[in-house]
């Protein structure tokens, strides 16, 4: 393959990974912090809306973000998997057929952890809810570092820096191969609504109003002040 540089992940695209990247791994780590409940419940919707974004661009997006150019087949991972450590092994454009798979996952579990957590907090089902919820984030994160051991590995044996290419949209090709727009104002409109959002959260709070989770933190806090106060 040349070793051109060209333009393959597109600016969306790229946000979306970092945004959805940092959004996971701050409601994994204040999952069990009681003063922090209110930013894991919002970055938990950061997540469902930053997926839901991802699947819609899936389908009308630049050649590379489509599903229809990555989403593999049985066979293709297959023998992607088997060929992973071979000299001869075609390094792609685009998502190979195994990084396919963890894409596909890691959106359905983007979608199944929040909406599970939305349930919890809204007290849709009984408490095994909140045991599924959990294990379902177990899994998520399981398979964001599989994620990454698999970029950083491939990465290793294609002698290609990955990593890096999520972040400038650059990969080794053919002038024909790239694609021909950054669509850099969605980017930046998709940052803003995040950032936006996360505002508006911490606004509210801080103001003392009522918006989804800030109701039921206030009445959780509420169930439990009459324990608090009877010694």
């Amino acid at each position: 393959m040349s070793e051109q540089k060209i333009l393959v992940w597109d600016a969306p695209v790229r946000v979306f990974h970092l945004l959805l990247m940092l959004s996971f791994a701050g409601a994994w780590f204040t999952a069990e912090l009681d003063g922090w409940r209110l930013t894991h419940i919002s970055l938990g919707y950061t997540v469902a809306a930053l997926v839901l974004f991802r699947l819609i661009w899936g389908v009308v997006g630049t050649r590379y973000a489509r599903f229809s150019e990555f989403v593999p087949s049985p066979r293709s991972v297959v023998s992607d998997l088997g060929s992973l450590f071979s000299k001869g092994s075609e390094q792609r454009v685009g998502h190979s057929p195994a990084g396919a798979v963890a894409i596909v996952l890691l959106l359905a579990l983007g979608l199944l952890v929040p909406l599970s957590g939305w349930a919890v907090l809204n007290e849709v089902a009984t408490s095994w809810l909140e045991e599924v919820h959990e294990l379902l984030g177990t899994g998520m994160g399981i398979l964001v570092l599989a994620h990454i051991a698999g970029v950083l590995l491939a990465s290793w044996l294609h002698r290609q820096n990955l990593v890096s290419a999520m972040v400038t949209g650059l990969k080794p090709g053919e002038p024909g191969q790239a694609i021909h727009r950054s669509w850099w104002t969605l980017a930046v409109v998709l940052l803003l609504a995040v950032l936006g959002f996360w505002s508006l959260q911490w606004r509210t709070a801080a103001q003392g109003g009522v918006i989804g989770p800030q109701q039921v933190l206030a009445a959780q806090q509420d169930d439990r002040e009459p324990a608090d106060n009877e010694d």
